[in-house]
This record gives structure tokens, C-alpha cells and sequence, in this order.
């Protein structure tokens, strides 16, 4: 005897989430059903609202609630500086540095051939629009150090050359509080790399 197919149609639904296979889906939907419907039905209502109401920013591409976002919009900002990152999680990271006071603009991705992601469906012609709209004067490609990270950052490295657009990139190395026994033998090689004078 099968399960009713609106609970089917529940379990199938929580597999869209990243890492939820058929079992973990299996146990969110028993527990919402039977544990905790107040909360299902609160993020059923939150995920409604947030589907109606948030839209990407005209300038940075992050989520917003309006056209232009609060942080595109600051005059405390540097519009001179563009930092560019994979995913709206990337940039909330790069705020908790307080190190970096200009704009930012979200792939929402990475270039991903295995994943049938390229170019094209990262919007990349948006992205070059916003950067060479002659008030940037510098892009700092902090997309992740992957491979598919890597490769999106060579690909806008040199989009971005072509157009006589000042690029740098984050650079990489040992974590702050980090022992070298601890660390990777490519992190370290590429601390050294990229030292600087003391």
C-alpha cells in the first residue's frame, strides 16, 4: 500500500533541497506532519511570502525586497570598488570582515560545464553592463578557490582585461590562528606563492 500522494508530492518537494535524499526527506515531512505543523505551516507562509516579494537587485544581483537593494543604495559605500562573489552566503561572509567597503555583484553561481552552467546562465552580460558602467574602477573576483571557482574567475579576469578594466583577486593562504602542522601542503604552497614583504 503506497503513501497518499499529497504526501508523496511533500517528500518529493524536500528533495529539491541541497544534500536531502529520499530517506532524510522521508523523516522532514513525518516530523512536520506530526510534530510540528505550527512550523510547517510557518515555513510554509515564509516561503510563499519570500517567493512574492523578493526579487534580485538591479545592481548587485543579491536578493532584495526592492529594486534597488539598502547596500547598492548607501552612500557610504565606494562605488569604485566591485566585489565579485559566487553566492549571496560569499558576500554575508565578506561583510563579517568589515574589511571591505565597496559594492558587490552575486554570480548566483559558477561556471560549471558538468553542471551545464556557463556564461550564459550566469547572465554574464548583465554583470559586464554593471561593471564597466564607467564608475568602477577596480573588480575583486572572490569567487571560491574550487575548480569551477577558479574558472570563473579566469573567465571574468579576462572578460574584464578585454575591456580595460582594472581585476584583481583575493588571495589565498594560511587562516588566521592557523598552525602550519595543520594545514595542507597547497595551502602553504600557496601562501608562499603569494607572500608579501614584511
Amino acid at each position: 500500500m503506497s503513501a497518499p500522494s499529497s504526501l508523496e508530492e511533500l517528500i518529493e518537494a524536500l528533495r529539491c533541497l541541497p544534500g536531502v535524499g529520499p530517506k532524510s526527506a522521508q523523516r522532514m515531512a513525518y516530523h512536520l506532519l506530526q510534530r510540528d505543523q505550527k512550523g510547517a505551516q510557518r515555513l510554509a507562509d515564509a516561503l510563499d511570502h519570500a517567493l512574492k516579494v523578493l526579487r534580485h537587485c538591479a545592481r548587485c544581483n543579491n536578493f532584495s525586497e526592492s529594486e534597488v537593494c539598502e547596500r547598492c543604495a548607501s552612500p557610504r559605500r565606494d562605488p569604485a570598488l566591485l566585489c565579485v562573489v559566487e553566492m549571496p552566503a560569499d558576500l554575508n561572509m565578506m561583510e563579517q570582515t568589515h574589511a571591505y567597503n565597496g559594492l558587490y555583484y552575486v554570480l548566483m553561481g559558477r561556471i560549471s560545464p558538468l553542471d551545464g552552467i556557463g556564461p550564459k546562465e550566469l547572465k554574464l552580460d548583465r554583470f559586464l553592463a554593471r561593471a564597466g558602467d564607467g564608475v568602477v574602477k577596480e573588480v575583486i573576483l572572490a569567487t571560491n578557490f574550487t575548480n569551477e571557482g577558479e574558472a570563473t574567475a579566469h573567465y571574468l579576469g579576462e572578460m574584464l582585461h578585454a575591456r580595460g578594466i582594472r581585476v584583481s583577486r583575493i588571495a589565498r593562504g594560511l587562516p588566521v590562528g592557523g598552525e602550519l602542522e595543520h594545514t595542507d601542503a597547497g595551502t602553504i604552497a600557496q601562501a608562499l606563492l603569494e607572500r608579501r614583504e614584511y
